[in-house]
């Protein structure tokens, strides 16, 4: 059995879904994306209203030195398939890794939607695991600390390149800086401190039963978005 660890990071954009989405195909390059080193489309096709898409990314990251044992820094290849529905206003990718995945392998959905007040909210899940025996989970802590690292340099990213795409946007909110601000970031132990918190002090919680809500909160995410995904494996080549 492959055991994954689990990230959720939310970030809301003073940007329209509109404006999210057309930044979202223009958003390579830009001063924090050094680590992208190549995109291509493959595939793109409209379906019942819905534009499919899948492009190749080629991408490296510097590595601590233990890791080197393991991997050198050459360049990674990453499937990002994507489904934008402008009827309902949203747009979901679904990015993996398919190169290197006994080291590292990461599952990284993103779902971006329109807000009441006009902005763009942005939820991020990663799933990272390791088949490396004995240092699985030293590798799937450094993946989750290096996909915090990533999200707040994807935000800064995606926010220089919708300030150029869109100089005289007048932010939603006066009262907010347009810099995109990632809202939570939430891991195992992050979740075990809110579910204690919310109980009794008095009462104590095993960590075999935090452990079994990790996995159900996972397997209802992946279930609800079990349809997406079979709809971009769907995508023709």
């Amino acid at each position: 059995m492959v055991v994954s660890s689990h990230c959720c990071t939310e970030t809301v954009f003073d940007y329209s879904w509109k404006q999210v989405v057309q930044a979202f195909w223009n958003r390579y390059p830009n001063p924090s994306s050094n680590h992208v080193l190549t995109e291509d489309t493959i595939s793109r096709e409209v379906r019942d209203g819905k534009l499919y898409s899948r492009r190749i990314l080629s991408k490296t990251n510097h590595v601590p030195k233990w890791g080197e044992r393991f991997y050198k820094n050459t360049p990674i290849k990453i499937i990002e398939d994507s489904i934008l529905d402008p009827k309902n206003k949203t747009l979901t990718t679904f990015t993996r890794n398919i190169g290197m995945k006994k080291i590292m392998k990461v599952d990284e959905f993103v779902e971006y939607t329109e807000q009441k007040d006009g902005r763009t909210l942005a939820i991020r899940h990663a799933y990272i695991s390791s088949q490396v025996f004995g240092f699985s989970r030293a590798i799937r802590a450094f993946g989750i600390e290096r996909f915090k690292s990533n999200c707040l340099k994807t935000a800064n990213g995606f926010n220089f390149v919708l300030c150029n795409m869109f100089p005289n946007h007048k932010h939603v909110t006066l009262t907010r800086s347009p810099t995109p601000a990632v809202l939570s970031i939430t891991t195992k132990s992050n979740l075990e401190q809110q579910q204690q918190q919310h109980h009794h002090p008095t009462q104590t919680v095993s960590k075999t039963e935090l452990f079994k809500n990790g996995v159900k909160q996972s397997y209802d995410f992946l279930k609800c978005q079990a349809s997406k995904i079979a709809q971009m494996f769907s995508i023709k080549n």
